[in-house]
């Protein structure tokens, strides 16, 4: 089903992102078939990164978490859910394969896999192992490798474009769906990487990006924000704390979302 939707994106791409986002952004008209526009088929909804419980992104998250968050996300949505394991969560290929199979006992149908500038045959052999555990469990899971090279500056930079096909390509080999390649935002790198590797490409959106239509021309199948809405969530908090505790002025109140609203998405 997940890739179904990631086909559709090709012509409408976006990508929602965090678990606590789910059910607003379905009430915004995913549930329907659209997101942030017309003719949206559907959207991946992504679970994990720094979490509110105190631990660190990069691999300091506590899977058991994830893999909880992961299934209130899924119960709350009428949508594909795909979940961002990090790493795997693993030290060998074997444990990645059984972190896949509590990821599929959530009801989750995709999963996003970083190579964390793991050695390209050690990082394809994580993949294959994802794509094995899935077969295993007669799931058609949408797995979706990462590669750091441009996100954590791995190499020369003259370098890193080839260097990221290189890696795309072996994880496509090995089983990987789709491609996501964070820290990469000039139209030119993003054209080469979609002519160069056959999967749909995944990108890492913000301020100062290409627009979601600029990135649709140059052949990008998914976008995604990364902790994008979660940071602009939790300044707008800081804003009314400092507004509250510095000035005893209420304004930065204004505009929420009413209770009745919220109480609504919270039942999912």
């Amino acid at each position: 089903m997940l890739e179904a939707v990631l086909a559709g994106l090709r012509e409408d791409p976006v990508a929602g992102e965090r678990a606590q986002q789910a059910a607003q952004l379905a009430g915004l008209g995913v549930e329907r078939g659209g997101e942030f526009g017309d003719g949206g088929r559907g959207v991946a909804e992504r679970v994990g990164g720094t979490e509110p419980g105190g631990r660190a992104d990069g691999g300091g998250a506590d899977p058991e978490q994830v893999l909880a968050r992961t299934a209130q996300v899924v119960r709350a949505v009428g949508l594909p859910v795909t979940a961002d394991l990090e790493g795997g969560y693993a030290d060998t290929a074997a444990g990645v394969g059984e972190t896949i199979a509590a990821l599929l006992a959530t009801g989750a149908v995709g999963v996003n896999l970083e190579d964390e500038g793991r050695p390209l045959e050690e990082a394809a052999e994580r993949i294959a192992a994802a794509r094995a555990a899935a077969d295993v469990a007669g799931v058609p899971l949408f797995v979706n490798a990462r590669t750091d090279v441009f996100l954590h500056g791995i190499g020369a930079p003259e370098d890193r474009p080839e260097e990221a096909v290189r890696r795309l390509r072996a994880y496509v080999e090995a089983g990987a769906d789709g491609v996501f390649v964070p820290g990469v935002s000039d139209p030119e790198t993003i054209a080469a990487l979609v002519a160069a590797v056959p999967a749909p490409l995944n990108v890492l959106a913000g301020p100062g990006s290409p627009s979601v239509a600029e990135l649709a021309k140059l052949g990008v199948a998914r976008i995604s924000l990364g902790p994008g809405l979660a940071e602009v969530a939790y300044a707008a908090v800081r804003r009314a704390a400092e507004e509250v505790y510095g000035h005893g002025t209420f304004t930065a109140l204004a505009d929420g979302l009413g209770y009745p609203e919220l109480n609504r998405l919270s039942a999912g």
